[in-house]
């Protein structure tokens, strides 16, 4: 059943508001991962609730608890749960969002200040999290706002779950779900029959599509210490093991510059693709000029499509992230670190998981560091990770989010998985025993992570189309489906 044209018409009418709306979340630098902007997470918390009281919905602010970062205690953010709707008559969808984003800062390259959206000549909305994941968790007020004025009544009952950790590893949220789900009738997911995630994106920047699979992830911290305080290498160098020599050999062995791991026994848990699986990912709609257009560099792998895509999507792989510690600035600092830590990630596919993981790396980074025969010292450190995650494409809520797309884009989504990592996906599928889809509204292109970020308007607003059309679509499903 599509949406009624009044609700898209109202859509259409309120793009401005829409986007100012946008940027007032875009405005409050709610970066998770830095202890100075911890107060500005709670802060964007307060206004998203704000947000959902006026459009009708029945909120609770759930206290996370406390955790430790970068050897300082920080409470966590809330997580705020939602209801508007008890019709037993409606299924009931379970949203989810995140409203912290990656750290960002004019400096690191950004054509704007990161925290001020400015919409270009082009129709991009460029600020931090306008495409992961305000623009989405926007779209979804949209929706609500839209329904409010026009005095429709939502096809569905709806529960939210918006949490303010998801960049820095969604610490609290999981046992949070589980508890809630445990409660049964009176947990406040009670009833829930699918759960719709707007926090991904396009393969491309032309062709919508639904995502049921995403990668896990482990992420590590490897530190390598050695004087008791920062030398002068004019003094010491040539004299003493250093750290920042050490660290980099280290780290040189864990990936080469083709994304081959080095890591003995990672890459050989995942089998090999099926003749039916290679297939699939020729008929794609994608190119090697759309991910070189995305990363703005001919700088692709390999010529060969399916395999750059099982590259994102169906394998393994790491990442190295950056150095702690080391000298980063202008000038010419000639000192010699007494203690540097490099991150590194790997993107985890099914069958694999991070417990299994980390046995791996910290035996093998043990091995290599053992043959520098350093007197310097390292310790390796698991951060955080999650579990891959896959869906049944087949279910009915997957078959009304095709459905939607049709009826707004006019063509049909691609289906897709994912090479980003949303951990709490497997979360609600094993705590609510319900299926789970991503339902993106930005494009491959959008940066998210990166400088510039941006979501374009057409997505923006099609997109919150999307979102409530889909929620029609539910909506006309039996009861019994």
């Amino acid at each position: 059943m599509p949406a009624p044209t009044k609700f898209t018409t109202y859509i259409d009418e309120h793009a401005d508001s829409f986007i100012k709306r946008l940027a007032e979340a875009v405005a409050i630098p709610s970066v998770s991962g830095e202890g100075p902007r911890r107060k500005e997470v709670f802060r964007m918390g307060s206004w998203l609730e704000g947000q959902l009281n006026t459009l009708g919905v029945k909120t609770k602010q759930v206290d996370l608890g406390k955790h430790t970062m970068d050897g300082q205690e920080y409470q966590l953010p809330p997580a705020i749960l939602g209801k508007i709707g008890d019709s037993p008559n409606k299924k009931t969808v379970l949203i989810y969002g995140h409203y912290d984003v990656q750290p960002a800062n004019k400096s690191d390259g950004w054509d704007t200040d990161p925290f001020t959206l400015v919409e270009g000549d082009d129709g991009r909305l460029i600020g931090r999290g306008s495409t992961d994941d305000k623009g989405p968790i926007m779209g979804w007020l949209n929706v609500l706002e839209a329904h409010k004025a026009l005095g429709l009544d939502l096809p569905v009952n709806l529960r939210f779950c918006f949490e303010g950790m998801e960049e820095s590893g969604s610490e609290g949220l999981d046992d949070l779900i589980k508890s809630e789900a445990a409660k049964g009738k009176d947990g406040w997911f009670a009833g829930v029959d699918c759960v719709c995630i707007s926090d991904n994106y396009w393969l491309n920047s032309r062709t919508p599509c639904l995502t049921y699979g995403l990668r896990g992830l482990a992420y590590f911290k490897v530190t390598v210490s050695g004087p008791a305080r920062d030398l002068h290498s004019g003094v010491f160098g040539g004299t003493v093991f250093e750290p920042m020599t050490d660290l980099i050999t280290v780290m040189s062995k864990l990936v080469k510059s083709d994304g081959t791991i080095l890591v003995p026994g990672v890459a050989e848990m995942v089998p090999p693709p099926t003749k039916e699986e290679l297939e699939m990912y020729d008929k794609l709609d994608y190119s090697i000029e759309d991910i070189e257009d995305a990363a703005g560099a001919s700088i692709a792998v390999s010529s060969d499509k399916a395999k750059v895509l099982m590259g994102r999507m169906r394998y393994p792989s790491l990442s190295l992230h950056g150095i702690e510690g080391a000298f980063y600035g202008a000038g010419a600092k000639t000192v010699i670190p007494a203690s540097v830590s490099g991150k590194f990630s790997i993107r985890l596919v099914p069958p694999q998981t991070p417990e299994q993981i980390e046995p791996l790396v910290q035996k093998y980074l043990e091995f290599e560091f053992g043959k520098l025969n350093t007197k310097n010292k390292m310790t390796v450190e698991n951060l955080h990770g999650g579990k891959p995650w896959m869906a049944d494409h087949k279910h009915w809520s997957f078959e009304a989010a095709k459905k939607a797309t049709e009826a707004v884009y006019g063509r049909a989504p691609d289906y897709t998985r994912e090479g980003g990592s949303i951990p709490v996906t497997l979360t609600f599928a094993e705590s609510l025993g319900v299926n789970v889809l991503l339902l993106p509204m930005g494009r491959g292109d959008d940066g998210a992570h990166s400088t510039n970020e941006k979501l374009d308007k057409s997505n923006y607003i099609e997109g919150t189309k999307l979102l409530g059309t889909y929620l029609y679509e539910v909506g006309a499903i039996s009861q019994n489906a």
